[in-house]
């Protein structure tokens, strides 16, 4: 078992390191104007490189975690942290939206894909008692959240206080001090450079995913287009599927086992963690948005609005351990759903009826307070469903699901909204967020009461 004081030395780099990633998929939702202005592009092209940055780490997650096997958990976080730190110095640097595009959603994508499985993988190995494991997932789940729903208020100061340009200085600057705090941190587990690494499986899993969500961000200019795109990244991830039982029935190692399907509590856990970062990222892209250029209010003025989700999520992050140690993990989950969409309903009653900018605040709040109680029960309760040696692939997955819904969340409520930028626009992108959350509520309430089964969880920390 980890000590505490050595402990507390490796979750710091870990943690961060969800926090910078988390902060660069919403920190340029309020530098909208300012990017579009200064690389003469527009609101679609900027939803575009954000999806794209968040698409490329939900498609390229289940390869990471796959690699971490063959190469080592330490050595891969590492090397996803400098392809992110490069990717970060190259957006600073952007002189077109191509360039941001290669640096921000490509390189930081590619490198955010290498260095997070590794991050729950060992919390997930050196954190050995279910309770010092809830502790440090709570740790790193709060953080991510926060650098979520900080992203806003953190990017906004920087942008009126420097440029945009600085946000991605800062997040080199993050990526340099996480380097060096790694030294600390000691991988349990040797790496096995014979493990096979299923390349076709990676293929055809990246490709289902980017063509289903470059299907929805179509939807606002073409219909056939979209219908053909999803349709065609559905029949390629029923392809990938089907060659991963192919594989495991010829008694070789696919991508994916397809038996980490067959757990139903850590499907349902999956769905929940897909929905709620679909809502959370879904609502910042849109409220961001709304308020920059329907309302024209500058990044630090949508950056301060935000804050209240901020606080909301730090109040409800820093009591997870305690509520944990109250409430079962599925009674936490499903309160986390009913606040977040109690806080929609109150975003959009209150923001219909007066143009104060404070009314967003109740509803964001209670956005924050919800996401904050249930983002640590889900990932606690797929990660302690698998025993150790599963543990690189449903990290995979897992980070794969949520930045899904990351992805999705963008590109379903922002193409709502970049389609008529209207109130009407935005009420309608809230209301399909809300909806979606609702259909979150379901899945949780679907899970067990005792949602991570004993043996499974001490066959985890074995």
């Amino acid at each position: 078992m980890t000590s505490a004081p050595a402990g507390s030395r490796v979750l710091l780099p870990l943690a961060l390191a969800q926090f910078i990633c988390s902060f660069a998929g919403s920190n340029m939702n309020v530098m909208i104007n300012d990017i579009s202005e200064d690389l003469d592009t527009t609101v679609q092209g900027v939803q575009v490189a954000i999806t794209v940055f968040l698409l490329v780490m939900a498609a390229l997650m289940i390869p990471g975690g796959k690699l971490t096997d063959r190469y080592g958990r330490k050595r891969c976080f590492l090397a996803g942290l400098v392809t992110y730190g490069v990717g970060a110095v190259l957006s600073a640097a952007a002189p077109g939206l191509g360039v941001l595009i290669l640096g921000n959603s490509i390189l930081e994508g590619v490198g955010t894909a290498l260095l997070i499985p590794p991050v729950y993988i060992l919390t997930t190995l050196l954190f050995t008692e279910t309770t010092s494991r809830a502790r440090a997932f709570g740790v790193i789940m709060g953080l991510g959240g926060i650098g979520a729903a900080a992203g806003p208020l953190i990017g906004g100061l920087i942008t009126w206080g420097l440029s945009w340009r600085a946000a991605f200085v800062f997040q080199a600057l993050v990526i340099a001090g996480i380097v060096l705090l790694s030294r600390k941190i000691e991988d349990p587990l040797p790496p096995d450079p014979e493990r096979p690494f299923d390349v076709r499986g990676a293929v055809l899993s990246a490709a289902g995913l980017i063509l289903v969500v470059m299907g929805v961000l179509a939807a606002d200019n073409n219909g056939w287009l979209m219908l053909g795109l999803i349709v065609g990244g559905a029949l390629v991830l029923a392809w990938f599927f089907r060659s991963a039982r192919a594989k495991e029935r010829a008694g070789e190692e696919p991508l994916l086992s397809p038996s980490l399907f067959r757990n139903r509590t850590s499907n349902l856990g999956l769905i929940t963690q897909n929905v709620q970062w679909l809502v959370l990222m879904g609502t910042s892209f849109v409220v961001a948005t709304y308020l920059q250029v329907v309302r024209g209010y500058n990044a630090i003025e949508t950056g301060v609005i935000f804050t209240a989700a901020t606080l909301g999520l730090l109040a409800s992050s820093l009591a997870a351990e305690r509520l944990a140690a109250r409430r079962p993990q599925r009674t936490l989950i499903m309160a986390g759903f009913l606040l977040t969409a109690a806080g929609i309903g109150v975003l959009l009653a209150l923001v219909a009826g007066t143009p104060n900018p404070w009314a967003f605040t109740p509803g964001l709040l209670l956005i924050g307070l919800g996401l904050g109680v249930m983002l640590t029960p889900s990932v606690n309760i797929v990660q302690s469903s698998f025993p150790e040696h599963q543990q690189g692939e449903i990290s995979g997955l897992s980070r794969s699901v949520s930045n899904l819904g990351s992805s999705l969340g963008t590109a379903v409520a922002g193409t709502i909204l970049v389609s008529g930028l209207s109130q009407h626009a935005y009420a309608a992108s809230m209301i399909t967020v809300a909806a979606i959350a609702v259909l979150g509520l379901v899945a949780a309430a679907l899970l067990p009461r005792s949602a991570a089964p004993k043996a499974k969880v001490e066959g985890a920390a074995r």
